[in-house]
This record gives C-alpha cells, sequence and structure tokens, in this order.
C-alpha cells in the first residue's frame, strides 16, 4: 500500500522532486553552467536532501541529459507546428522553419545556454545526446524540403550544413557583448539557407 504525505502519493512525491530538480537544473545549468554546479547546490535551489535527488536521478549528468533532451522536444514541436502551418512552397518551409527555431531558442536565454553552449562545455556528457539532437534537426530539414527543387548537393549533409550555421549564430547570441539582435540571426539564416538550396525570397 502506497502511504501518502501531506496530500501526496510516494510517487506523487517523486514526481514533484523531480520536476524541482529540473526547473533548478535549467536555471543553474545554464548559468554558472554544468561543471560549476555541484548536486548539494541544486538540491539547495530545489528544497530536497541529497538523498532524494538520487531516487530521482543517477547523477548530474543523468540531470542534464534530462534537461538537454526537453530542450530539444520543445524546440522540435514548435518548428514542426510553424512547418505544418507555413506555405507550400520552398523559400516558405526554410522562411518558417527558421523564424520559429531562432524565436523559440531565443525567447529564454537558458535554452539558448543550454542547448548551444552548455552542450559544448560539458565535454563528453551529452555528445549522444547532441548527435541524436543534430540528426533529428537534419531530418527535419530534409522531409521540409524534399519535395521542391533538387538540392544542389547531397541532401543529408546539406541539412547537416545547415543545422551547424544556425548553431553557430546561435553561440555568437549568447556570447557575444553586444550580441545580434533575433532578427540579424533570423535574416543572415535566412541568407545562408536560400543560396545553399539555389532559392529566392518569393515574398512570403
Amino acid at each position: 500500500m502506497n502511504r501518502s504525505y501531506r496530500g501526496m502519493s510516494a510517487e506523487q512525491r517523486l514526481a514533484d522532486r523531480r520536476e524541482r530538480l529540473m526547473a533548478a537544473a535549467y536555471t543553474l545549468y545554464a548559468k554558472p553552467g554544468f561543471t560549476a554546479t555541484t548536486i548539494e547546490r541544486l538540491c539547495a535551489e530545489a528544497r530536497i536532501s541529497n538523498r532524494a535527488f538520487y531516487e530521482c536521478f543517477g547523477g548530474r549528468e543523468e540531470l542534464l541529459r534530462a534537461i538537454h533532451e526537453q530542450c530539444v522536444e520543445e524546440s522540435m514541436a514548435a518548428i514542426t507546428k510553424a512547418l505544418q502551418d507555413a506555405p507550400q512552397t520552398l523559400d516558405g518551409q526554410i522562411k518558417s522553419g527558421i523564424r520559429a527555431y531562432i524565436e523559440f531558442t531565443t525567447s529564454d536565454w537558458r535554452r539558448a545556454r543550454i542547448m548551444h553552449l552548455e552542450v559544448r562545455r560539458s565535454g563528453d556528457v551529452l555528445t549522444a545526446s547532441r548527435q541524436r539532437a543534430v540528426e533529428m534537426f537534419a531530418r527535419l530539414i530534409e522531409e521540409a524540403t524534399i519535395a521542391y527543387e533538387p538540392p544542389p548537393a547531397n541532401l543529408h549533409l546539406l541539412s547537416l550544413a545547415m543545422v551547424g550555421a544556425i548553431q553557430e549564430l546561435l553561440i555568437e547570441w549568447v556570447l557575444a557583448d553586444p550580441g545580434p539582435s533575433v532578427e540579424e540571426l533570423v535574416q543572415v539564416a535566412l541568407l545562408v539557407f536560400r543560396r545553399s538550396f539555389r532559392t529566392v525570397d518569393d515574398g512570403v
């Protein structure tokens, strides 16, 4: 029989602690960063004990992977919706997808830092998660563009290159002082995509 505490079952308490740890890590892993954030600091921020931490996650690394995967899933959902609502032209898909990703990522500085800065600073912790994310975003580009004009190069490699270009633009946004505006990021990314896919702005 599950015993309740303050009106919460054991499962609800575990879910609540996990959610609080995720919220604490979302801020602390973004700044001061993963390597500078101890389990003790995470627990203090989440208001739980160190023992309770290990009931939720196997360590700081597992928590970081959970945060990163959540950021990727939310970003993918935002882009997918934008592509579904976009004009069914090559330029329409490119324009809507790029704007959706850049605006969604930069709408929360923590998301931008975790996905594009801490993912590199954390060493090998996010190597596999980062590679999966890159493949997912590249596949999304392929699916959004394959029905239109044939690209001037291998579509998969071209899509990977486009993912890398946007990542570097967002790293600049995170680190530069003063940084470029979101609109500048969108316009530069659009220029790179349009030239790479041999398309022109059709006014969409």
